[in-house]
């Protein structure tokens, strides 16, 4: 599935209708929402409607536990910001079930890491992961968090945390938070103030009083 595709068509469908949609009555919203969706399911190959249709049918493979250690774990790897929100924020965590679901050779490594993470709190805080303070947290985490400087008997936990790192931030940066707090802007219409000031010093060149006049100038 090309999730950028996906969230480029339903920011451009929400920018397009958003205004809009808060003016209708509520069967029209339901309809205007619909009429989105569908378009949506336009631009997709029929393969890839079959693909999500049988992925969303799936139960959760995730437990309610391993979810909400996923969770802090992303919010640690992206926290929020002034700039923007956190790993959380993004729905990083449904991206990381959807994807194990999508791809299940991550499945086993994905589990087996986050069982390791609560063994390793258990022996040294007598706590699972999400049960330790934000401190003990960081600290497992920094043990793990970099590869060069981990201790050997640390590899199982090194692999795992790389492997959660790149789907956090594949999650992350693939959603409208991220992208945002990237500052990707797509196609946006230019506006061109002229050349600026010190180039034209540098030339000795400048723009004369009719061109100042009748040329547009944007702010």
């Amino acid at each position: 599935m090309d999730r950028r595709k996906s969230i480029k068509a339903i920011l451009m469908g929400s920018m397009a209708t958003g205004v809009l949609v808060e003016a209708c009555k509520p069967s029209e919203k339901k309809a205007i929402a619909e009429s989105a969706t569908a378009t949506l399911d336009a631009d997709r190959m029929q393969e890839e409607k079959d693909a999500l249709k049988k992925l969303n049918a799936l139960d959760k493979f995730f437990t309610p536990a391993e979810m909400a250690t996923i969770t802090v774990l992303g919010d640690i790897i992206i926290p929020k910001d002034a700039i923007s929100g956190s790993a959380s924020d993004a729905k990083v965590p449904d991206f990381i079930e959807f994807i194990v679901k999508d791809m299940p050779e991550h499945q086993t490594p994905l589990r087996g890491g986050l069982r390791w993470l609560d063994l390793q709190c258990l022996n040294r805080f007598e706590k699972t992961f999400t049960g330790c303070t934000h401190q003990q947290q960081i600290e497992i985490v920094d043990m793990i968090a970099y590869p060069k400087k981990a201790k050997p008997e640390m590899a199982q936990g090194v692999s795992f945390f790389n492997l959660i790192r790149d789907l956090v931030s594949t999650g992350f940066y693939t959603s409208e938070i991220g992208v945002k707090d990237i500052g990707y802007m797509g196609n946006v219409p230019n506006q061109w103030n002229g050349v600026p000031d010190d180039v034209l010093k540098q030339y000795k060149m400048a723009y004369s009083e009719r061109e100042l006049k009748e040329c547009v100038k944007f702010d």
